[in-house]
């Protein structure tokens, strides 16, 4: 059999909409090149769709025309490399989806830990935002949260006041471990997301929880949160003004 017949036939053994690169379908590795040459006529005769530079995809072909794959599918690349979580979903969508805002975003938010200039892809407009602790799978909830109280002056449709009550509610469901995890995971946030989930804990926990957050701060700081005090009693002892 033909590389070119070879390739065509793993091709189509995968699923629609399934976004791969020539190595999914690669036996032997002295013939990539000849690979990536079967591929790219497969695209100019319509077969296949090539979504990026070395990502393809087997369209769905429907009543109304072809159909491209789900978001999941455009942005695994960003999300999952060789088997490991590199990013997450971050942003207002995520924000949407934690109740603590009705809008949402035409712009796809995703935290990773190197920078990256904005892109688009597809249908999708993306917009990367540094995130300095490991990302794994179990982090990922709590990184959302964090995320949430380092925007919490730029979250569309919600006033400060409102994020901290639904955050406090949230976080409060956590167990020790979590909240734990949590505080560990805001040592590498900036000053201001700290003292807001420092005072978030305290209002909640009775111990010791809180006191990494409170040592990691400089006393003659203060952290401007808008009308935080009437969603908190201890603004004064984070210096939250």
């Amino acid at each position: 059999m033909s590389i070119a017949a070879n390739i065509y036939q793993k091709v189509n053994q995968l699923p629609e909409g399934l976004v791969f690169t020539y190595k999914d379908v690669l036996t032997d590795p002295g013939k990539s090149e000849a690979v990536i040459k079967s591929l790219n006529r497969m695209v100019k005769k319509g077969s296949l769709e090539k979504l990026a530079k070395g990502r393809f995809y087997r369209p769905e072909i429907s009543v109304f025309g072809k159909l491209g794959p789900n978001m999941d599918e455009v942005l695994k690349d960003f999300l999952i490399r060789d088997g490991k979580r590199i990013g997450y979903y971050t942003g207002v969508g995520i924000y949407n989806q934690l109740g603590l805002t009705t809008q949402m975003s035409v712009t796809i938010e995703i935290g990773c830990r190197d920078y990256r200039p904005r892109t688009k892809r597809s249908y999708y407009r993306i917009k990367f935002l540094k995130q300095p602790n490991e990302i794994t799978e179990e982090s990922i909830p709590l990184l959302q949260l964090l995320d949430a109280i380092r925007e919490i002056n730029k979250i569309p449709d919600a006033y400060p006041k409102f994020v901290i009550k639904r955050m406090r509610s949230i976080v409060k469901d956590l167990n020790l471990a979590e909240k734990e995890r949590m505080v560990a995971l805001a040592l590498q946030y900036a000053p201001r997301t700290r003292a807001i989930l420092g005072a978030i804990l305290d209002s909640i926990e009775n111990g010791n929880l809180t006191e990494p957050l409170l040592k990691s701060l400089n006393p003659a700081t203060t952290y401007n949160v808008y009308d935080a005090h009437k969603a908190l009693n201890n603004c004064d002892k984070w210096k939250i003004v």
